[in-house]
């Protein structure tokens, strides 16, 4: 979340002074049969433990649920020790990163008296600053799906809980330890996430109760000249381990003579071997190689059984084919991962924007301009062009920035100066600037922009086929108003997903066929507090999806959804996400993960598993 958009979110939020805290009281969730008076409309629920799992009912229907602190088939403290002496005393007690800052955090395990002035500092300087929040071990950094229980406070006397917290965590310094930590979570039943950086909309980095396996250490980078494997690739390529973000593998990669690149995020702080590749991975080199899962060599994956495999076009081929595109922690833990690079060329960028002032306040001319720009979609991504855009309320939309890699300042702005022969015909006024860069690299790091941790908010969006902006475009411009009106931040993406790439290829990931015929991708955001009253952010998680995504669907009936990046909660998410290849993907999932050791919500595989009692305990629906 950039800057500009993160200002605007901090100021929706009014965040409510009690929080809607999730059950702390183990003693009271472990009684054969619970009031739960949260509300008038609040359910009983009843509670019986069968081996591994415990069996609950909630709102009139019946639940086998993962093991969490005061059910009987928590581990022992005998067995978290063995862990702990397994993972050679790398297994800690998760505490939310703004404890330091409250006297006591009030956790699922129990009390801990955590301020620390010192600390707390630290956490009131730090806690909007995105790597800050990787860098720690199990930190959402957007934080709404953590329930926003123990933010920091200047008033230690405040109530700090666990909120949708894990309760402990992994830091893994090995591949045993990965190892081990899969296969406590299987034969414990318990919640398992696995976290790098934490970077996710969707609240995967977190969990009511759950294990996590902290993979961010794992930072080896490995470049060849020549890769040899399983395919017929022989050029260059980078192998990255868990931890590595897509700004160190850059890096390594322009310190070559002569410098090369790989296809990452627009953001340079996410990880490139886990959620990214296994959602598919698009950025702004998308437009000449394709997402990059298309990119992809080869994995090592731990599996669910807690083994170490290699996953190429060989060698387990359905697995490999699952793990590019097919789901975020649905098929393995990603330890290391292997990328085709290519050569880095002279790039040339462009900026500009449209604010109240260059429409003279003029609302009607606003969305007229702004329908304009849309219009040339495809004819930006026809071009080689990827743009990055943002519209916010107050008329105000930016550009930052449209990439033009192996493009002179002439040439790019070749491409842009039909639309902005139509604004200049509209009588708009506007700035624009265009630089040429040495390299894609150096363009990279000057014109996308930090994000920014820390906020709070509802996330969806939705992508448009070429069609759509070729016979609807007024209709897209329609579902924008719709957007803003409801009180949301849209950002757009321009790329096409298979403008380099041949069209043989487009079947080797699972990737949703129709993101080869897109060329607009966007994200919703709804500012929205993580502890707002239980019905409050039901209502807000309707209007995301039946009004805010609801029109762009209708908009965009040839578009599709991006996993890492919109609404789970979306109906027919299976063919949203992943079109034709859904049914293949359910099949290996159930022979890669029968028993869900993996979960992340809304991938292949989990239809009949929820987050019951006001989202905290994990559950299959029987």
């Amino acid at each position: 979340m950039r800057a500009t958009i993160a200002s605007l979110v901090s100021n929706a939020l009014l965040l409510p002074q009690q929080a809607a805290a999730a059950p702390t009281n183990t003693s009271t969730l472990n009684e054969t049969t619970v009031d739960i008076s949260r509300d008038s409309s609040a359910d009983s629920f009843s509670v019986v433990s069968i081996s591994n799992w415990t069996y609950r009912r909630w709102n009139g229907a019946s639940y086998a649920c993962k093991c969490y602190p005061g059910d009987p088939c928590w581990p022992s403290i005998l067995q978290w020790n063995s862990l702990n002496a397994t993972v050679e005393g790398n297994l800690q007690v998760n505490i939310p990163p703004a404890a330091s800052c409250y006297n006591t955090f009030q956790g699922l395990l129990g009390n801990i008296s955590t301020y620390d002035a010192a600390q707390c500092a630290d956490v009131q300087a730090n806690y909007a600053s995105e790597q800050w929040q990787i860098d720690l071990p199990t930190a959402g950094l957007w934080t709404y799906f953590t329930n926003d229980t123990c933010r920091p406070t200047i008033n230690p006397t405040d109530s700090c809980t666990g909120g949708y917290f894990p309760t402990r965590y992994i830091k893994a310094k090995t591949i045993a330890h990965i190892q081990a930590g899969v296969l406590f979570a299987k034969n414990n039943n318990l919640r398992l996430i696995i976290r790098n950086t934490g970077h996710d909309f969707l609240g995967r980095s977190v969990g009511w109760g759950a294990l996590v396996i902290n993979t961010h250490g794992f930072k080896d980078i490995r470049l060849t000249k020549s890769y040899r494997g399983a395919c017929n690739y022989t050029g260059s390529a980078i192998t990255v381990s868990a931890g590595v973000q897509a700004f160190e593998a850059l890096s390594k990669l322009h310190s070559l003579s002569p410098p090369k690149i790989m296809v990452t995020g627009e953001c340079a702080t996410v990880g490139v071997a886990g959620g990214l590749v296994q959602g598919g991975g698009h950025g702004p080199l998308t437009n000449f190689y394709g997402f990059l899962a298309d990119t992809a060599l080869e994995f090592q994956v731990i599996t669910a059984d807690g083994v170490l495999r290699t996953a190429n076009a060989k060698t387990n081929p359905d697995l490999f084919w699952a793990l590019r595109g097919g789901g975020p922690s649905a098929f393995g833990v990603i330890v290391q991962a292997t990328y085709k690079t290519f050569d880095d060329y002279s790039s040339s960028g462009t900026t500009f924007a449209l604010g109240p002032t260059n429409v003279n306040n003029n609302d009607t001319l606003w969305w007229d301009a702004i329908a304009k720009f849309h219009s040339y979609s495809n004819h930006f991504v026809d071009n080689g062009l990827y743009i990055y855009y943002e519209l916010y309320p107050g008329l105000t939309f930016r550009v930052q920035p449209v990439v033009g890699v192996n493009k002179t300042a002439a040439q790019l702005e070749a491409v842009l100066q039909p639309l902005f022969d139509d604004w200049t015909a509209m009588g708009l006024t506007f700035d624009k600037t265009t630089t040429t860069y040495s390299t894609f690299y150096e363009l990279y790091n000057a014109l996308f922009e930090t994000e920014v941790a820390g906020n709070s908010a509802l996330t969806g969006g939705w992508a448009f086929g070429k069609t759509d902006v070729a016979k609807n475009n007024a209709g897209i411009i329609d579902a924008f108003k719709n957007v803003l009106n409801n009180g949301a931040l849209l950002v757009g993406h321009m790329w096409n997903g298979s403008h380099g790439l041949p069209q043989s290829q487009w079947a080797d990931s699972a990737i949703n066929l129709r993101f080869r015929n897109v060329s607009d991708k966007l994200i919703t955001i709804l500012p929205f507090s993580g502890n707002a009253p239980l019905a409050e952010k039901e209502a807000a998680q309707r209007v995301l999806t039946d009004v805010i995504d609801g029109g762009l669907r209708a908009a965009g009936p040839n578009g599709a959804a991006y996993i890492n990046e919109a609404d789970p909660f979306q109906p027919n998410w299976q063919t949203a996400f992943w079109g034709t290849n859904y049914p293949k993907l359910l099949q290996l999932r159930q022979k890669w993960d029968p028993s869900g050791v993996f979960y992340s919500v809304s991938t292949p595989g989990t239809e009949n598993w929820e987050q019951i009692e006001y989202g905290t305990r994990l559950c299959k629906k029987l």
